[in-house]
């Protein structure tokens, strides 16, 4: 699962088709929670401001989605 597909999934609460919820047998790991990095790049490519991003990166780290930021 893309972690857009995962923005969408966490925002809207939208349901996944079992087709979409396969995964490759080699990938590395394909579920929650997402690295923090990779929730603010989804963010900027959907077009959100930085602290928009931020925002909902942390709202997903709340929820389990993203794993929290390294500092």
């Amino acid at each position: 699962m893309s972690m857009a597909l995962a923005l969408a999934v966490a925002a809207g609460g939208i349901g996944m088709s079992a087709a979409t919820a396969q995964a490759a047998p080699a990938a590395p790991n394909q579920g929650p929670p997402f690295p923090y990095a990779d929730c603010l790049k989804a963010t900027a490519d959907k077009g959100e401001s930085p602290a928009q991003g931020k925002w909902h990166c942390d709202q997903l780290v709340r929820k389990g989605w993203v794993k929290p930021p390294t500092r």
